[in-house]
């Protein structure tokens, strides 16, 4: 039957031989690798980690300091970005790698050090130092992580280890012998976390190290329970590298972070460590400048991730800057407010050579573990691949040709 319409219009009833074609009805799939396939994004993976961890251990990750107005800044920083594309290249599949500290690396990304990580996922830095293996980028194992350096078996080029400062220089010095005896290739030097930074969610959720079964815990039990049931029939919850570090982790760094540390600590770390040193967090040229006089091979333009000093500059602000200072005579990394391959592509493009990703890939790890950081990392892959293909850059030396810019 055919039916006219005023615009003269034909139309006519379906029949079931049109309409089958079109039909794709399945049954729904509910496992979690499913649900990580349809991640799109990393806050997709936000979404589900919120979902499956205590509120305790996500804001943990996704809190920062007082009121987050420097956690805010950094991802704001990445909405000003603009790409000035170039066209007509004759451009195939960009080359994505590049080389950190001598090595090869797949991508400009490197898995930041994060405390606690067995907290976020009961395999915790096994699961994310195995998922950088196989993507083929470094991984950097915190000195405050819940496995020790023995144990992170990946290839020597992509195991990193973080330290601070202690009060008592003989630990730190067994730190570096430790992770040298382990065949850590990089040592990364925080400094920006003299004394505890206040994160307010930390101390209104009661967050500990390991977590205490107080009666709301016991209720938010009853919500995760397969997040409690691999808390408490797995490996006791510790931090791998210290002894006596049970409580509130703002008073556990208080107590034995160094406070009074200076340019002197660092010239004595370089005597004392013969491999590639890094020194993560530094937001001007003139504190680049002075480290890397020190002896640093590399510095991460970084301000903890908003969760150290708030209002500290915004690392993607203070970028250019830092390069301009010290690009020639060491690598230049930055973090913070990395939440995508863009993001990565934007800092490459106003210089850095890789960011580092702490939040991004712990929301992978909370959402499912190691198939979970597999897949950030997978986002990243193809976000920074399409980004480049859509600005014009076939390899990421090319990003720094004048295609980014950052509105102020």
């Amino acid at each position: 039957m055919v039916v006219r319409t005023s615009a003269d219009v034909s139309r006519h009833v379906p029949r079931l031989r049109e309409i089958r074609p079109l039909l794709r009805l399945q049954m729904p799939r509910v496992s979690r690798r499913s649900r990580l396939e349809r991640a799109a994004t990393i806050e997709d993976l936000r979404t589900l980690a919120r979902k499956r961890i205590p509120r305790a251990v996500f804001d943990y990750v996704d809190g920062a300091a007082e009121s987050e107005v420097s956690a805010a800044r950094a991802l704001e920083s990445f909405a000003r970005v603009e790409f000035l594309p170039r066209v007509l290249r004759g451009l195939e599949t960009p080359d994505l790698s590049t080389s950190l500290l001598g090595s090869a690396s797949s991508l400009p990304v490197i898995l930041a050090p994060t405390g606690f990580t067995r907290m976020m996922h009961h395999e915790g830095e096994l699961a994310a130092a195995a998922a950088a293996a196989e993507a083929g980028i470094p991984y950097v194992l915190s000195t405050l992580g819940t496995m020790p350096p023995e144990r992170i078996a990946v290839p020597a080029s992509g195991r990193w280890f973080q330290v601070y400062l202690w009060k008592d220089r003989a630990t730190t010095r067994a730190l570096v012998d430790r992770a040298a005896e382990s065949g850590f290739r990089a040592l990364v030097l925080t400094v920006d976390t003299p004394v505890a930074g206040a994160r307010l969610r930390d101390a209104r959720n009661g967050f500990s190290i390991p977590p205490a079964l107080t009666a709301r815990t016991l209720l938010d039990l009853a919500r995760h329970p397969a997040w409690w049931w691999n808390v408490l029939t797995t490996e006791p919850l510790t931090f791998a590298s210290l002894t006596s570090t049970e409580g509130e982790p703002a008073a556990m760094v208080n107590r034995i972070f160094n406070p009074g540390a200076r340019l002197e600590d660092l010239q004595w770390l370089r005597r004392i460590w013969d491999g590639p040193l890094v020194v993560k967090g530094v937001l001007s040229a003139q504190e680049a400048s002075r480290v890397v006089s020190a002896g640093a091979d590399a510095v991460i333009v970084s301000n903890h991730g908003g969760r150290q000093l708030d209002r500290a500059a915004t690392p993607l602000e203070a970028l250019g800057e830092v390069v301009q200072a010290v690009g020639s005579q060491a690598e230049v990394y930055m973090d913070g407010g990395v939440r995508s391959g863009a993001d990565v592509a934007a800092a490459v493009g106003l210089g850095a050579r890789a960011c580092l990703i702490g939040r991004s890939y712990l929301f992978g790890l909370m959402a499912g573990g190691r198939p979970g950081v597999r897949r950030a990392l997978d986002i990243f892959r193809t976000e920074l691949s399409r980004t480049m293909s859509l600005a014009g850059a076939g390899r990421l030396d090319e990003l720094a040709e004048g295609i980014v810019r950052l509105r102020r």
